[in-house]
């Protein structure tokens, strides 16, 4: 959608960061992250009690799982993400401090 939005097409063979660089459009992985610990720290805030928290972050351990490598699991990612971008899951209960802590600023 950047190529078309700037008149590119493949062949011009323009590579994807100067698009973004141009267009000010922040990496598309990192926007993800951040809509990812966002939701996180929706589920965060919420009292234990409420079937989003049970639902998403308790596992039930007692299903059988296919062949293979297991595949990776919400939890687990945003454990990834939170070591990755070294940020404390206690942030997430100040809802302003997380928002400031998880922002990715457009260039």
């Amino acid at each position: 959608m950047l190529r078309w939005f700037c008149g590119h097409t493949k062949r011009d063979r323009v590579r994807n960061e100067v698009i973004r660089d141009r267009v000010g459009v922040a990496p598309i992985e990192e926007k993800l992250t951040q809509h990812r610990l966002r939701w996180f720290g929706h589920v965060q805030r919420r009292p234990p009690v409420m079937p989003v928290r049970n639902g998403v972050l308790e596992r039930v351990d007692n299903v059988k799982r296919g062949r293979g490598r297991p595949k990776l699991t919400w939890d687990e990612s945003v454990k990834s993400d939170l070591k990755y971008w070294n940020i404390s899951k206690k942030i997430a209960l100040d809802r302003s401090a997380w928002r400031l802590v998880i922002n990715v600023p457009e260039p």
